[in-house]
Formats: structure tokens, C-alpha cells, sequence
């Protein structure tokens, strides 16, 4: 065949799409406790919107964006992450008129154009909540559980909790005026990309997997959060010490994107190797006022569905779902399955899973595939049951047969299941 799936793109077939959904249908459970409503956002947006929101000196747009001129002109850019679209559409729909906080949740794909690897796709898909209304750090604290109560309820565990205050514009401008000074004395020893953001962002360096042992012995955030920031951040450890979420406070986690402040964080699992991020996020109480000029705190966080299935692989956890039939009808005869058609619909209206041949198998081939799709019960009906209105079902799992009237089959199939 010729025709194949683009690189870093990937099908999601049966039964692993079942395990998408159990995940999905969990994970919504899990955000109606927490008051969080769904939100659904456009697949592209115009490229301003990501330039903006994410910074314009980030791998993300300065490498990873599919981006594209319409036919009108104009700048349009696949979604490389959520939150800017959500804060677009909050402020775009004057949701700040309403009572606050908002708290919305999304799931849907993101592109980004990075080298495939285990975890990492150009076509990912991302379960991201957003919090808009509230600088109250509780709130921060909020989100860090949110996401672990996913996790841990997926059965997830050993998982290290990463902790930062990355500050407010006004107190960090006098950090990275000591992290320029300290890098320049290293600047020939930078990667090409660190050199470059030297100049233009060099908080961006932080961020950096190649320069890791220059990183180490630079001045630390921490060390120049202003009081306001500095008291927040001892608010946020204090209401996770309250629920007893253990973190590690690391002074280089800085995040990719250039619209956060306060607090920075990340959720990792060391068996995914180098790609151990679970799910990261923190405030970005600028983001709103970049994109609609009205000062909205905010704060948020995405977790990776497909790292998220890849951790639960490593970790060797059974999601508990069970791919059956209620019922699998066999029939003998084309006036057989003419009958078995009507009660098929009839059963499928009360709500039960049932199934036909379709391809004119053997009765012994009709029963192969019942076992296939692990039905619970099968009945046989043919000329001589249709005649006398009666058949008898059986119990695949305890071989237990019962004889029943035809007329009756729904009644008695929603009183067995």
C-alpha cells in the first residue's frame, strides 16, 4: 500500500481507543467534582494568537508550529497547545462579565512539528483544565491536585511532584539581568540555540537539555522573587503541605512557554526515559491581558494522552475494561435471520449489545465469533424455533442453558444482563 499515515501521526484503533475512552470518561468524572465545564475551541487559530500568547522566542514558534496562508492572506497556525486558545475564546466572549472563577476543561489534538519519539507525536492529544478569575494561591494548589487525583485514580504511582516560582515580570527582570551576566562568561560554551536566546530571552535558557551543567550553577529564581510572589509561593506549598501532596521545589523548572508566572510546575515519572513529563502547567496571570488588553489571572495545566498511556504501560496497569457482547443471535436460514434482525434492533433500543452473523458463516462459524467478541449469551434460532416460538439460550461462561419464548427475548435478556 502507498498510502500511509504522515510521520508522527498515529491510528487509534480498537481496543486501544476503549482505553482512551475509559480515560476520558474517568477523567470527566473526576473534573465534574472539581466544577470544571468543558470547552471546545477552533483546531486552528490565526498565528498572532500563538506569536503572542506563547513568545515569539520559544522552540515551539520559533520550530514546531504548522503554520499556513489561507486563501484570504492570512496567517493561520494548527493549535501547538490549548490555553492560548481558551484565554482567546474567554476573552473573545466577554466571559469575564460573569461570575468568577471560570474553570473549563478541553481535550482535543495539538501539532506540533518535533522528531517522533516514544510519547511524542506531531499529532498529540492533550486534556488540559484552565482556571481564569482568581490569583488565590489555594487555587494554584487546586490545579496540582486536580491532575494527581487523575493520575492516581488511573492506579499511576511513583510519580515526583516538580515545584518553582518563576516570579512576576517586575521582580524577574532583575533575575535575568543577573542570569545575562552570569551566562555571558559562558556564552562560547552555549548551544547555537542558547546563543541566540542570549540576547533576545535568556530565561529561555533554563529550559535547555544540552546546556544542563552550565544551568546548574546559575543565580536561581527564588533568590529575587519579589515579597508579593515570594509570599504566594509560600502559600502554594503550604495548602499542598495541608493534603499532603509531597513536591520538590527545583529552581530551573521554568516550562517552554513564555507566558507563565508565580507558579511554575510538572509531574514526571522517571521509567518514560528522557520524555518523563506526565502533565505540566502553572499561572499566566499576563496571557490574558496580551491577548485581550483586560488583566485576568489565570492558571492551568495539559497532561499527554499519549504519554499518559505510555506510563500506564510501563507501570504494567490492567485498565479494567472488557470488550463483550450481551447477546450473540446464530441463525439458520435467510427467514431465521430475517426474525433475528427484529429482535437485534428491539434489544439494541433497551440498551443491551447484541450481535449478528454478516458474512453467511457455518452455525459452527457463527459460534467462533461469538466467542471472538466474548458474548456472555448465545441463542440459536432456526426454522424449527421459529415455528414453535421457543429457543433455548445459553450461558458461555457457566454453559448454562435456559429455554425461553421468542416473544419474550427482550424482557428476559434485560432481567439476565
Amino acid at each position: 500500500m502507498k498510502l500511509k499515515a504522515p510521520r508522527g501521526t498515529n491510528d487509534i484503533l480498537p481496543p486501544v481507543s476503549l482505553q482512551w475512552q475509559y480515560i476520558e470518561d474517568l477523567t470527566k468524572k473526576i473534573l465534574h467534582n472539581y466544577n470544571y465545564h468543558e470547552i471546545r475551541t477552533p483546531i486552528f487559530e490565526y498565528t498572532e494568537l500563538f506569536q503572542r500568547g506563547i513568545g515569539e522566542v520559544t522552540d515551539i514558534v520559533e520550530k514546531e508550529m504548522y503554520s499556513f496562508t489561507d486563501k484570504g492572506g492570512r496567517g493561520i497556525t494548527l493549535r501547538p497547545e490549548g490555553t492560548a486558545s481558551v484565554v482567546r475564546s474567554f476573552m473573545e466572549n466577554k466571559v469575564y462579565g460573569q461570575a468568577q472563577p471560570t474553570k473549563y476543561y478541553y481535550l482535543g489534538p495539538m501539532f506540533r512539528y518535533e522528531r517522533p519519539q516514544a510519547g511524542r507525536f506531531r499529532q498529540f492529544h492533550q486534556l488540559g483544565v484552565e482556571a481564569f478569575g482568581s490569583n488565590d494561591p489555594a487555587l494554584d494548589a487546586e490545579v496540582i491536585a486536580l491532575g494527581l487525583n487523575i493520575l492516581k485514580k488511573l492506579g499511576l504511582n511513583n510519580l515526583e511532584v516538580y515545584l518553582n516560582s518563576i516570579g512576576c515580570p517586575e521582580c524577574r527582570v532583575k533575575y535575568i539581568d543577573k542570569l545575562k551576566a552570569y551566562l555571558l562568561k559562558y556564552e562560547d560554551e552555549l548551544c547555537s540555540d542558547c546563543q541566540h536566546r542570549l540576547q533576545r530571552n535568556p530565561f529561555r535558557i533554563l529550559d535547555c537539555k544540552i546546556d544542563n551543567e552550565i544551568i546548574k550553577e546559575a543565580p536561581i529564581i527564588t533568590d529575587y522573587l519579589c515579597e508579593e510572589c515570594n509570599q504566594h509561593f509560600n502559600m502554594v506549598k503550604k495548602y499542598l503541605d495541608s493534603i499532603e501532596v509531597k513536591y520538590i521545589v527545583e529552581p530551573t523548572l521554568v516550562r517552554g512557554l513564555d507566558y507563565y508566572t508565580n507558579t511554575a510546575f510538572e509531574v514526571k515519572y522517571t521509567g518514560l526515559g528522557a520524555q518523563d513529563t506526565i502533565f505540566g502547567g502553572g499561572r499566566y496571570n499576563g496571557l490574558a491581558e496580551e491577548i485581550g488588553d483586560k488583566a485576568i489571572p489565570g492558571i492551568g495545566f495539559a497532561i499527554g494522552l499519549e504519554r499518559l498511556l505510555l506510563t500506564i504501560e510501563r507501570q504494567g496497569i490492567k485498565l479494567p475494561i472488557e470488550e463483550s457482547l450481551d447477546l450473540f443471535i446464530t441463525t439458520i436460514g435467510e427467514k431465521a435471520k430475517e426474525a433475528a434482525f427484529g429482535y437485534i434492533y428491539k434489544l439494541r433500543e433497551v440498551g443491551l449489545k447484541v450481535e449478528m452473523d454478516y458474512l453467511g458463516r457455518s452455525v459452527k462459524g457463527q459460534m467462533k465469533s461469538a466467542d471472538r467478541m466474548n458474548a456472555t449469551y448465545t441463542i440459536i434460532i432456526g426454522d424449527n424455533e421459529l415455528d414453535n416460538g421457543v429457543a433455548t439460550i445459553r450461558n458461555m461462561k457457566s454453559g448454562e442453558e435456559l429455554e425461553i419464548k421468542l416473544i419474550e427475548l427482550t424482557e428476559k435478556m434485560q432481567s439476565m444482563v
